[in-house]
């Protein structure tokens, strides 16, 4: 797809986003298992329940714009996910690993807090308000997450 025209971007971008959501999803029960410490855990228990709802929003938007969600590999995420494996199978002590993970989780969360930010503004520029909206309530989970 020739990026001519901001549709275009963001439509690219969302499947990068959906990509990136479904990647975590399935890397997520990994980190929890790694974590020792039990508001760690619970954090990321209660952000796993909350990217279900994300790669919702996200087909709800491509619905609206009669768009295929699929195709497209978010190699960011791809490397995030790679990096905190690698992390969480270091021989650490259990302390040291929680940190770790925390680090992981906010580089995920910041990547996905510049991702989420854009695709708003740029709906809101294409006068897609509703879409804004639900991207709007997603930026502002993982602002919490990351927090």
């Amino acid at each position: 797809m020739k990026l001519d025209h901001l549709e275009k971007l963001y439509v690219n971008q969302l499947k990068d986003a959906y990509s990136a959501e479904n990647q975590l999803i399935k890397a997520m029960p990994a980190l929890q298992e790694a974590a020792t410490a039990e508001k760690l855990r619970k954090s990321l228990a209660n952000h796993f329940q909350e990217t279900q709802g994300h790669i919702d929003r996200l087909e709800r938007i491509f619905k609206k714009l009669d768009y295929k969600p699929g195709g497209h590999r978010c190699h960011a995420m791809e490397g995030l996910i790679s990096e905190a494996k690698e992390i969480i199978s270091e021989d650490a002590e259990p302390n040291v690993r929680d940190a770790a993970i925390i680090c992981a989780a906010q580089k995920i969360e910041h990547y996905e807090i510049a991702t989420y930010g854009c695709l708003r503004s740029w709906a809101k520029l294409m006068s897609r308000d509703d879409d804004a909206d639900l991207l709007e309530e997603t930026l502002d989970e993982e602002g919490k997450a990351d927090k």
